[in-house]
């Protein structure tokens, strides 16, 4: 297998013998540094919907707060006062 075209005659052993005989070319070359970078991706992306989140919930029960005070002061409206 250095390098040799290795032929069993069946198709499937043939496929994965030269799909194996790339991936170690690949990672003998270093080629697989880009990997690290869809790492770093991921990563940087959880940490956005982590913000992205809490910010969601502190404005959810920032609105939740004001409908209340709203509604109650709806319940307990009078002509001649102000909430």
């Amino acid at each position: 297998m250095n390098g040799r075209n290795f032929h069993t005659g069946i198709p499937a052993m043939d496929f994965l013998v030269t799909f194996l005989q790339g991936r170690v070319q690949r990672a003998r070359s270093g080629e697989l540094d880009r990997g690290a970078s869809a790492v770093e991706w991921v990563i940087i992306s959880a940490v956005v919907v982590a913000i992205v989140g809490v910010v969601a919930a502190i404005i959810n029960a920032a609105l939740s707060d004001g409908a209340n005070k709203v509604g109650n002061c709806i319940k307990g409206a009078d002509a001649g006062k102000t909430c």
